[in-house]
């Protein structure tokens, strides 16, 4: 295993390369070390460098629709009143903690997807 650290760009393009090769490693092996390791590098040069902001609510919300078939109305369950349900996906209305609720219950939306306060 010759396992180097990732500092540039093209290093992370070789850890991907090299992590593909040993995609399909026998469980134990010294290649499935090496798997490992270089996940948790990429892993920690992708979180210094490619940071992942916060969830929105409201695209957690669409993506939860489309994902599912459902249309805006299903969401009157859940929300409210046709109008509560374009005033949150329009932005004008920020979540209540019982939308959350219901959401998240019903909808199974993480309530870390539904708590971020970019929705208001």
């Amino acid at each position: 295993m010759n396992v180097q650290p990732i500092h540039t760009d093209d290093d992370l393009e070789r850890a991907f390369a090299r992590l593909e090769q040993l995609w399909d490693a026998e469980e134990g092996s010294p290649e499935a070390d090496e798997l490992e390791v270089l996940s948790i590098l990429i892993e920690k040069y992708e979180d210094a460098h490619y940071p992942v902001g916060p969830s929105d609510p409201v695209e957690a919300i669409l993506f939860t629709l489309e994902q599912r078939g459902l249309t805006r109305r299903d969401l009157e369950a859940y929300i409210g009143s046709s109008g509560r349900v374009s005033e949150v996906l329009n932005r004008k209305r920020a979540l209540s903690l019982q939308m959350i609720r219901n959401l998240h219950a019903g909808l199974k939306i993480p309530y870390e997807s539904l708590l971020n306060d970019t929705a208001a």
